[in-house]
Parts: structure tokens; sequence; C-alpha cells
């Protein structure tokens, strides 16, 4: 593997990666320790874009914040679930809704006793909960009923509950941290709008 040494990273600068990776990977093999050093050495950590707080609890890239949550499921919750995203054909165009919202998963493990959520939203936590509760409440309870200790998405412990259950990422990366899903939706009819016209002149 080449040693890449960028033209504006100075010597002070090397020397100063070599450190920090000694003191974060000092007991690992070499071949680990020199990707990283070829990782800083290539990008800025604290480049905009970095992760800070979305709140209460996850992160914030820019604009675009996480929510990972794991929880225990009711007997034959994950296979009720199963029926439902069968019967929708995985399509959950409601949570549209929710103009602030880019995705959301679900995934089930531990022989479908468990379950973990993932999103990634616009903004902070705290008013993404308050949006699930007053434009989506219905597919909130559908979706989570079958999550043991699920209050109801309207019951004022439900932010609670979710807090209790979210696990704030260790790494986590976003391409367009300063992209919202309303600009990038603009974006998309903009480009829409580009191509057709486009197309007729052609």
């Amino acid at each position: 593997m080449s040693d890449i040494t960028p033209q504006n990273k100075s010597s002070n600068d090397l020397a100063d990666i070599k450190r920090k990776v000694q003191e974060v990977l000092g007991d690992a093999p070499d071949l680990l320790k020199l990707a990283l050093e070829n990782m800083l050495r290539e990008q800025d950590p604290n480049t905009e874009g970095h992760a800070g707080s979305a709140g209460r609890i996850g992160r914030q890239s820019g604009k675009i914040s996480e929510l990972t949550a794991m929880a225990d499921l009711k007997p034959g919750g994950a296979d009720r679930l199963r029926r439902i995203f069968k019967l929708v054909n995985g399509n959950f165009n409601g949570a549209q809704k929710v103009s602030t919202l880019h995705d959301m998963r679900f995934v089930f493990f531990e022989n479908d006793t468990k379950i973990l959520f993932a999103t990634t939203y616009d903004g902070d936590w705290d008013t993404y909960i308050e949006d699930f509760a007053t434009k989506i409440p219905d597919l909130m309870d559908l979706l989570f009923s079958s999550v043991e200790g699920w209050p109801g998405i309207t019951d004022p412990g439900v932010k609670d509950f979710i807090a209790g259950h979210q696990i704030t990422a260790d790494g986590w990366y976003v391409a367009n941290p300063n992209l919202s899903v309303v600009e990038t939706r603009r974006l998309q009819k903009q480009n829409d709008a580009l191509q057709e016209f486009l197309d007729k002149i052609a």
C-alpha cells in the first residue's frame, strides 16, 4: 500500500496525524494504522458536516439527524408487521406528511423477538417526534403497537419511551448534510422540468 502524502499537508500536519493515529490505534496492526493515516491525510474530520447533537438524543450532521432504536416485540409481533409490510407492498407514502422524513427502515433480529427501527430526518429530535404524533399518528401506532410497552404515539410518555430505546450512532456519514427533504424534492422537480424542456428541443 502506498504512503499518500498530499501536497497541502505540511510535515507538521503529517507528524500530528501520526501522533493521533498512535494514540488511537497504538496496539493495532500496522495495516490498520496506515489506513487511518491515509484517510486523515485525505480528509479533515473537522470539516462541515461532521456529527453533532440532534437534541435530546441522536446525532446531527448539517441539517440531517439520525434515530436508531431497538426494542422487544410482543409475541407474534414480527409476523404481524411482515403481513402489514406485504399488504402495503412496503409502501408507506403516508409518511410523506412528515416533510422532514428522509427514510425509515425496520429490521427483525434475535429470532423475531426484537426490532430495530432506523430513520434519518431534518432538524431536531423533539420536533420530529411531535411531527409523528400530529401528522401520522395512525401509521405510528400501526407500526409500533407490536412493540412491548408501546404507550401510543399521543401518550405524554411516548418521548421518554422512544428515547429510552434509542441508541446514538457512534459513527455516521451523510453524503449531503445540508440538503433537507424539501430542498431535495425541489431540486428533483427542477431537474425533471429541465430534462422535459431539453427533450422537447432535442
